[in-house]
């Protein structure tokens, strides 16, 4: 294979291994405090990605109604700003109505494994019943530039999407690690029955967990709308998939193992397509996981649960 060829794929895998990250986190930060696999997190990103559509086409009219000529880079970060603070609200939400009654009731974890199911279901027909079942194209927020770094073509787009993951992912790694209410979210991981006894409010920190989540999810969601312009209304389904199974390779409750998981998944299923057949491409990067999983079930960063009986 030829450098210049493997760096080309290299920075393609990066950018589709950021989406998988992106969404992985979000699973393994609810699965972490709550032990709950939030199989609707998929059908998040896919709302984070149509609300980021709204509020983008609507600054962009309000900027052309009034005449200014602000730039795009300065409302693409308006843009984000507030679809993560939307989405971030749907998520709360979400945890609100449909988690946390059974939580409270003591349920068992399978009521709420379908109850996420089912909430996934709900927003992927709630978007076809409102906006009809075509695609919709993302706004125009940036424009494309292509431009060579050594043997290697890029865009703005593609570096930028890399560099913001990359980034958003260390500042939540610095928050779950460094601070009091990541202390909280680890803690609760462990003894949720303790915590409270230490005086912390463990709605308050499902709720910021969830938060979180949400705000990754439509991060996401704005990102992949700006790199494939096309949203449609089920594309959270087999991304949300892929990136809880990757979430689970890296170790499932590991937000290092999550982006791990999401960047070598990316990676395998980009060199897969770039040299084999396209239809090889989900046959060989399963195969290749359960590989993993088989040698270490537990996942790359995961650690093994003790139950005190």
């Amino acid at each position: 294979m030829e450098i210049d060829i493997f760096l080309q794929h290299l920075l393609n895998a990066l950018q589709w291994g950021s989406f998988y990250a992106i969404i992985a986190v979000g699973f393994t930060m609810v699965y972490g405090v709550l032990l709950l696999v939030n199989f609707a997190h998929g059908d998040i990103f896919m709302a984070g990605g149509y609300i980021g559509l709204f509020v983008g086409t609507f600054l962009l009219s309000q900027v052309e109604i009034s005449g200014l000529n602000i730039p795009g880079w300065v409302i693409l970060p308006i843009t984000i700003i507030i679809t993560m603070v939307l989405t971030a609200l749907l998520s709360i939400a979400i945890e609100r109505i449909a988690y946390r009654p059974l939580r409270q009731k003591g349920a068992h974890r399978l009521y709420v494994v379908i109850t996420a199911l089912m909430v996934g279901l709900f927003l992927e027909y709630i978007n076809v019943a409102t906006l009809g079942a075509r695609d919709r194209p993302f706004p125009k927020l940036v424009n494309s530039v292509s431009f060579k770094i050594g043997p290697v073509y890029a865009t703005n787009i593609k570096i930028g999407v890399i560099l913001v993951s990359l980034i958003t992912m260390a500042l939540l790694w610095v928050f779950v690690q460094k601070t009091k209410w990541g202390m909280a979210m680890r803690a609760i991981s462990y003894d949720q029955l303790a915590v409270p006894l230490m005086g912390v409010s463990v709605d308050a920190i499902i709720v910021t967990t969830f938060a979180l989540g949400g705000g990754m999810a439509a991060l996401g969601g704005v990102l992949y709308g700006l790199a494939y312009p096309i949203l449609k209304f089920n594309m959270g389904v087999v991304i949300g998939w892929k990136a809880f199974i990757a979430a689970v390779v890296g170790g499932i409750g590991s937000i290092r193992g999550a982006v791990v998981g999401g960047f070598l998944l990316g990676f395998i299923e980009i060199f897969v397509a770039a040299f084999l057949p396209s239809t090889f491409r989900d046959l060989i990067t399963f195969t290749l996981l359960l590989l993993i999983m088989a040698i270490k079930p537990t996942g790359l960063f995961g650690v093994a649960r003790r139950t005190k009986v």
